[in-house]
C-alpha cells in the first residue's frame, strides 16, 4: 500500500484495523513509510498490527506486490515498476483520469475504480463513494455553520428570542441527507430539493422539508443515481428555488452526475437575491459546481454571500474517513480471498461494475490467453 501521492490526500486505504483482517485471511501486507501519518495512523501501529514497512526507494516491494490499495491512483512510476498480474483498487476517477489510462494502456494491470461500483444491496459494504459522501455532507454543515453571521438553533435568552437558520439543501443523495440530519441535529430548519419525489420520504424521515420538483419529467434516477436533466426542468428547478434562497441563511450543494459537469442549480440571478451574510458551500465544485461562482478550495464574496468551494471535505477528516474507505475494501476483496489466494470471479456484477482494465488474474498466475481489454 502506497503513501498517497496526490496533493492535499491525507486519507490511506488500510489501517491496524483492516491489516489485522487481511492478515487472518494469509496476506501479507507492505505498507510504504509515512502513509498513515497524515490520517492519525503511525508507522509503528502498522507494524504492531503485522504489516511490513518498506521505504519509497524500495524498487523491490513493487514488484513483488500482488494487490496495491489505494485512495487515488499511484504515479506512473509506480506502476512501472509493478508485476503483470498485479490487481489495482481505488478511486481511480475513470471519467478524467488520462494519466492512469495511459499506463493501464501500457502494463497489463487489472485495475477496479470504486466510483463505478453498482448501487445494489450487496455492494453497500463495499460503497466507497457513500461512505466519503456521509463524511462530506457532516462536514458542509459544520463550515457553514461557523461561516454563517447567525446561530442555527432556535435559541430564548434574557434578551429576546433568536430565530433558527433555515438552510438549503441541493441533492438528496447520501451527502444531502447527512447535511439535512446534521443541519437538525443543530437546530436548523431544513428544506431540500432533489428531481427525484421518491427520496421525499427519506428527507422527512430526517425532518426536513421537501421542495417537490417540477413537472416536467419523470423520476431522474439509474442504478441509485440520479440523471442529467434537461435544460427546460433546471430552469423550472431555478424558479422554484430562488424563492426559498432569497429567505436562506445557508445552501448546501450537493447535486452531482457520475461522467458528467455538475448541473448549475444556482446561477447569479438567484445569488443576487440572497441576503449579505449567507453562506454557499458547493460540494460539487470540482465537477464544475452547482453554484455559478465557486471555485474549488477557495471562498469568494458575492454580493456579501460567503461561497466556498469545498472540494476534498473527507481529506479534512482523515481518520474516520481512512476507517471507513478501508473498510470498504477489505469488503469488496474479502470474498475473493481464500488461504492468502486471490482468485477474483470476473462475472461477478460487482467486480464486473467497477472493472476498468483487465488482465485475467487466476489462482495468482497471468492468462497466458491475456488480451489487456479495456472496459
Amino acid at each position: 500500500m502506497p503513501l498517497e501521492s496526490a496533493v492535499s490526500e491525507t486519507r490511506v486505504a488500510a489501517t491496524p484495523e483492516t491489516v489485522k483482517k487481511f492478515l487472518s485471511l494469509g496476506c501479507s501486507i507492505s505498507i510504504e513509510k509515512g502513509a498513515g501519518i497524515a490520517a492519525g495512523f503511525s508507522d509503528d501501529s502498522y507494524s504492531k498490527a503485522g504489516a511490513e514497512i518498506f521505504e519509497t526507494s524500495d524498487k523491490k516491494i513493487w514488484g513483488e506486490c500482488e494487490i496495491i490499495l489505494c485512495v487515488q491512483a499511484p504515479s506512473e512510476y509506480c506502476l512501472s515498476q509493478v508485476k503483470n498480474n498485479c490487481l489495482l483498487v481505488g478511486l481511480l476517477s475513470p471519467y478524467s483520469n488520462t494519466a492512469l489510462e495511459k499506463s493501464l494502456e501500457d502494463s497489463p494491470i487489472t485495475a477496479l475504480a470504486l466510483e463505478l461500483l453498482p448501487r445494489i444491496s450487496r455492494a453497500q459494504s463495499a460503497d466507497a463513494l457513500s461512505s466519503q459522501a456521509n463524511i462530506a455532507g457532516y462536514k458542509a454543515v459544520l463550515i457553514a455553520a461557523s461561516a454563517l453571521d447567525k446561530y442555527f438553533p432556535m435559541l430564548m435568552t434574557a434578551a429576546g428570542t433568536v430565530q433558527p437558520a433555515k438552510i438549503v439543501v441541493l441533492g438528496a443523495g447520501v451527502a444531502g441527507l447527512q447535511a439535512v440530519a446534521t443541519a437538525r441535529r443543530l437546530g436548523a430548519v431544513v428544506f431540500v430539493s432533489d428531481i427525484r419525489p421518491a427520496v421525499k420520504e427519506q428527507v422527512e424521515s430526517l425532518g426536513g422539508r421537501f421542495i417537490n420538483p417540477p413537472l416536467i419529467e419523470s423520476s431522474q434516477e439509474s442504478g441509485g443515481y440520479a440523471k442529467e436533466s434537461s435544460e427546460d426542468f433546471l430552469k423550472a428547478q431555478r424558479k422554484e428555488l430562488t424563492k426559498h434562497l432569497s429567505e436562506a441563511d445557508v445552501a448546501i450543494c450537493t447535486a452531482q452526475v457520475p461522467g458528467k459537469t455538475a448541473p448549475l442549480l444556482i446561477n447569479e440571478d438567484m445569488l443576487s437575491q440572497m441576503r449579505p451574510g449567507s453562506v454557499v458551500v458547493d460540494l460539487a465544485v470540482a465537477q464544475g459546481g452547482n453554484c455559478s461562482g465557486s471555485d474549488p478550495n477557495k471562498v469568494i464574496l458575492r454580493n456579501g454571500v460567503k461561497l466556498i468551494g469545498a472540494a476534498d471535505l473527507p481529506c479534512t477528516v482523515p481518520n474516520h474517513a481512512s476507517s471507513l474507505y478501508s473498510r470498504n475494501l477489505l469488503s469488496l476483496l474479502e470474498p475473493f480471498i481464500q488461504n492468502g489466494k486471490l482468485n477474483i470471479n470476473f462475472e461477478d456484477e460487482i467486480i464486473a461494475g467497477c472493472l476498468i482494465s483487465h488482465t485475467r488474474i487466476i489462482n495468482n498466475n497471468i492468462d497466458s490467453t491475456n488480451q489487456g481489454e479495456q472496459k
